[in-house]
């Protein structure tokens, strides 16, 4: 679990995103960077359990940097506002399909997993998996307990079928994603519950024969 005094320092910085306000609090930052890094090892730990590709994974592997690349966007602020974790074989920069934690207070805390706006090559070989064995991954999509812990699988889609397809193909809705992503909410208060990383460890579980599907496409 975490302690509730990370979730007050996310909070916190939310309203005092500049850098004065950070460095005033660096302590606090640290104390919540080390009780999310803890989470992560114990994350981490449980997937080794599950998954045997998880293995051999490292902290640092995994959590994304708090500071933000603002050199494109219009939103100046200097913080992200979430604390982040990704586990992927190859870790946090690999192109493959992998697990997600993130922790952002005000219901924005999930546990999620997929593959994110692969590059034009990885998603050619994901939509032609799909295509050529849409039942298993159907079965896979609709089992009741993936759809009552995740809904739908999400991402940005197209307009109109991509190349090479047609639109009355059976899997055309999921042809045009151009990701392939599900996730599950947490609450503030279960973030902060000494059974979170057993529920966390369930999501990932119950995703991973997608993620399973998606990196078989990619070798």
């Amino acid at each position: 679990m975490l302690q509730p005094s990370t979730l007050k320092f996310l909070k916190s910085l939310r309203l005092n995103n500049n850098k004065v306000w950070f460095d005033e609090h660096r302590t606090e930052y640290l104390a919540a960077k080390a009780d999310f890094e803890s989470l992560v090892q114990q994350l981490i730990d449980g997937l080794a359990r599950q998954d045997a590709t998880m293995q051999g994974l490292q902290v640092k592997d995994c959590v994304f940097r708090i500071y933000k690349d603002v050199r494109f966007s219009k939103d100046k602020t200097p913080y992200k506002t979430n604390l982040g974790a990704s586990f992927q074989v190859g870790g946090k920069k690999s192109t493959l399909a992998g697990y997600y934690f993130q922790l952002e207070p005000g219901g924005n805390s999930f546990a999620g997993g997929g593959i994110w706006m692969p590059a034009a090559p990885e998603l050619k070989k994901l939509r032609q998996e799909i295509d050529y064995n849409f039942r298993e991954f159907e079965q896979i999509i609709s089992n009741k307990d993936f759809i009552k812990h995740f809904g739908k699988v999400e991402g940005e889609a197209l307009k109109t079928a991509p190349q090479g397809y047609q639109p009355d193909n059976p899997a055309i809705a999921y042809l045009k994603l151009k990701s392939v992503i599900v996730s599950h909410p947490f609450t503030d208060e279960a973030c902060t519950q000494p059974t979170m990383v057993k529920d966390i460890l369930k999501t990932f579980a119950l995703m991973q024969p997608l993620l399973q599907f998606i990196n078989r496409a990619m070798d």
